[in-house]
């Protein structure tokens, strides 16, 4: 088993409950961690064999690009998108922050994780 991790995606995104967030928009970090068996891949040096991590991140653009009210929302979809997308995924972590949030205070940045395991 091994681990591939895309770190600190950079994304200007309209996630929010609040008018002006999905007006003015806001700066993302978005981490994805996937678990696969890196074995074939680390023997065979061919690209077929892993999770392309180029697609990782197409991933992460495209979703964070679809507004919604929730980060949890967004990160979800990010998730079920790694799923389908990467049979070899037996599981996953996905980050989303929201740098400088709106809450009436100074806070650096808020941050929703969620994990999920391929269902057999």
């Amino acid at each position: 088993m091994g681990k591939i991790k895309v770190e600190n995606i950079r994304v200007y995104a309209y996630h929010g409950c609040l008018a002006e967030e999905t007006a003015i928009g806001s700066d993302y970090l978005v981490n994805v961690s996937v678990k696969t068996n890196l074995s074939k891949a680390s023997s065979s040096d061919n690209l077929a064999d892993t999770i392309d991590y180029v697609h990782i991140n197409a991933i992460v653009i495209k979703e964070m690009s679809i507004a919604s009210k929730l980060l949890e929302h967004v990160g979800k979809r990010i998730l079920n998108r790694i799923f389908s997308e990467s049979p070899i995924v037996k599981s996953a972590e996905v980050s989303v922050s929201k740098i400088n949030p709106p809450i009436g205070g100074d806070v650096e940045m808020v941050t929703v994780v969620l994990k999920e395991k391929r269902r057999s």
